[in-house]
């Protein structure tokens, strides 16, 4: 499928705007979801590019950087995911396992910039000491604009190629590989969770988690309530946790806290 050059610079300043919002403007833009989203708007499949989005930030709900340790880039990832679903007419669960290479060559991006900026960072300490603001904002603007670059130019790069040849190259795959890379981001969504749960779940959340679990299955089950599922448990988990916060609130207002006195000879 070939698309007009409006097209390529539009998913390029996209993937620009995300790979500087996921560490400086910090509005979710860069979510998996909402890239989904305008990249579907941008390719013509907005249906496409939510499903894939949705089960891409799924699949990434659990990662997180720890220390100077990068996941793998739900930037690169997610935008990649669904220009490869689009562009090519592919199943969202196999394009989400075919953009985790994309996904790796985004960690291996900030990694790049943040090993480039290490060094300068004592250029920004001369510049708080001679109070010069403007520079450390300066430097802010470069590391952000060679971020910016450096995913666009991967998805660019990669999105005029696929659309180009990529169809052949998916005509050729055999059925059975094509199942495999199905099945394969079909769980890695259960995966996301997975990790998430591992971060959050303490003893005391496991009955909420098999309440849940339970309701999910009750609910899902019934035709009626199968369409609205997932707002009808958003509401009842809502409610749950809202009883919870109400609860814990009112006991610790409830404790007297003896602040001390006489009777206990201080």
């Amino acid at each position: 499928m070939e698309y007009s050059i409006i097209q390529v610079i539009l998913v390029f300043l996209v993937t620009f705007v995300a790979a500087i919002d996921q560490f400086s403007f910090l509005e979710s833009l860069y979510q998996p979801l909402v890239t989904g989203l305008v990249i579907g708007l941008i390719l013509g499949d907005v249906q496409t590019g939510l499903i894939v989005g949705g089960t891409y930030q799924l699949m990434t709900i659990g990662n997180m950087p720890i220390g100077g340790a990068q996941p793998p880039n739900a930037v690169v990832g997610g935008i990649m995911a669904a220009v490869i679903a689009i562009s090519l007419h592919l199943d969202p669960n196999i394009a989400v396992a075919t953009a985790i290479p994309f996904s790796l060559l985004g960690q291996y991006g900030v990694t790049l910039i943040f090993t480039l900026m290490s060094p300068l960072m004592s250029k920004a300490d001369q510049y708080a000491h001679d109070a010069n603001p403007q520079g450390i904002v300066n430097l802010n603007y470069l590391s952000m604009g060679l971020l910016g670059l450096v995913f666009g130019i991967v998805v660019t790069l990669f999105f005029v190629g696929g659309a180009t040849v990529g169809q052949s190259v998916v005509d050729s795959i055999p059925q059975w590989l094509s199942n495999g890379l199905s099945a394969a981001g079909g769980m890695m969504r259960f995966v996301g969770f997975a990790i998430l749960l591992k971060f959050m779940m303490t003893k005391d959340m496991w009955g909420f988690y098999f309440l849940g679990f339970g309701l999910a299955l009750i609910v899902t089950n019934i035709a009626v309530l199968a369409t609205p599922a997932l707002l009808i448990l958003a509401l009842i988990g809502f409610g749950i946790a809202y009883w919870d916060y109400q609860q814990n609130t009112e006991l610790k207002g409830s404790v007297v806290v003896n602040a001390g006195g006489e009777e206990d000879g201080i």
